[in-house]
């Protein structure tokens, strides 16, 4: 068992008065059931995938629902949306229940939330772990924040960071959850230590298998799934790439508009994130196609039946996935996006706060150089408000300050 990010924000908001109803809503197997469990453990516990209980619990009146399950966890809500109006029943008539729903299946779940719930309910996600999460050993473990979180919200300076990443009392730890990480992925199922690899790869293999056999089928109704698992492949192997929908449409022998409608079943069921381009100055010529990263890196490698070294694109998307998971987790207050002009220089990730932006170059490299920065110089000519600090996140364990405002450092370092 994992200690989670939210458990502390989840104890804060059963008790607050808007807390009434929360939904917890991602990726099947996040831990959404544990969570509920831990957090929630005097509520009673209702698995509305059970055919029976869940027919009996349609036929309650709001009275009965406030005298037989006045705290409930309702879990996999989206089996039985009509479930949703007797919450909304109940909690309007009665103002002492409180209810937790939790659903695997967003866009199912969220028409339903938005159109009977609106104002009445808490929204959050649960998304993999996060790497400190992946560091902890129990429920009880202290969770530190990463350094990526504490510099966003504490105003840290850069110069607290370790010359070298093996002077950090952590650093075994933490290279080796990042190590974990960029070969599995962060789906809690597989951090159980006594895992051989090859099960690992077979959980990965079955859940790539149970997304596409349940929830996918549950999105989008379809008769044939090959060329859904075509475009997923194709966007497994492309991943951290531009996006183009024509050339994706050609290539997978689908239309565009079907292309981009299977984008966003894989964005709306945590498996993609799409990066928007940044395109704020109308000045400059900047291109406008956005980037698709996998939200997981072993889900990524189960897809394309993949085992050994990463490509660089495949590490740039599992480190653009860990730092967006943390924006999401921590409550960051941060957008994400990518920025490439007409004639070729790009940023990888592009961080944009009320009054900075954070760029970020990710390169697979074992040891950073200069090169490795000249996209990150001069960007004030392009960006419409200063940047606090550029970042180059790499493999190499030296952290270097390659001008004042540009700083090299370990992946893990920066995100453990």
């Amino acid at each position: 068992m994992k200690r989670r990010i939210i458990f502390n924000d989840l104890q804060t908001k059963r008790q607050s008065k808007l807390g009434r109803i929360i939904v917890l809503t991602g990726a099947r197997q996040t831990g959404k059931t544990t969570i509920a469990h831990h957090c929630f453990a005097d509520y009673n516990y209702l698995a509305i995938d059970d055919i029976v209980l869940c027919g009996n619990l349609l036929k309650l009146t709001s009275s009965q629902w406030q005298a037989f399950y006045p705290y409930a966890v309702l879990d996999e809500i989206q089996k039985e949306p009509n479930l949703i109006n007797s919450i909304k029943s109940t909690h309007d008539q009665f103002n002492e229940t409180r209810y937790l729903l939790l659903g695997s299946s967003q866009f199912l779940l969220m028409e339903k939330v938005k159109e009977s719930l609106a104002g009445r309910c808490i929204i959050m996600d649960v998304y993999p772990l996060t790497l400190p999460e992946l560091m902890t050993k129990s429920f009880d473990d202290r969770l530190e924040r990463s350094f990526f979180a504490q510099y966003v919200t504490e105003k840290l300076n850069t110069d607290i960071v370790y010359p070298s990443f093996t002077m950090d009392p952590q650093y075994t730890a933490k290279k080796n959850a990042c190590d974990f990480y960029l070969n599995y992925g962060g789906y809690p199922a597989i951090t159980d230590e006594n895992l051989t690899g090859d099960e690992r790869d077979e959980w990965l293999k079955m859940y790539v298998r149970t997304f596409l056999e349940r929830d996918i089928r549950d999105l989008a109704s379809f008769r044939d799934l090959q060329p859904f698992v075509k475009l997923q492949k194709y966007l497994a192997h492309t991943t951290g790439a531009l996006a183009n929908y024509a050339s994706i449409a050609k290539e997978t022998g689908v239309s565009v508009p079907t292309v981009q409608r299977y984008v966003q079943y894989m964005e709306i069921s945590y498996q993609n994130v799409v990066l928007p381009a940044w395109f704020a100055n109308p000045l400059k010529k900047l291109v406008k196609s956005p980037k698709i990263h996998f939200l997981d890196n072993g889900v990524l490698r189960a897809v394309l039946q993949k085992k050994g070294a990463l490509t660089g694109n495949e590490f740039e998307s599992a480190i653009v996935a860990e730092i967006y998971k943390q924006i999401k987790t921590y409550g960051l207050p941060l957008t994400c996006s990518h920025l490439r002009t007409q004639d070729g220089r790009e940023i990888d990730l592009l961080l944009e706060a009320e009054n900075y932006y954070i760029p970020i170059e990710i390169k697979m490299t074992e040891h950073v150089n200069h090169t490795d920065a000249r996209h990150l110089l001069d960007l004030q000519n392009i960006l419409d408000k200063p940047v606090r600090q550029s970042f180059i996140l790499s493999n190499d364990l030296q952290t270097y300050y390659l001008n004042d405002n540009i700083t090299a450092m370990h992946a893990a370092a920066f995100l453990c």
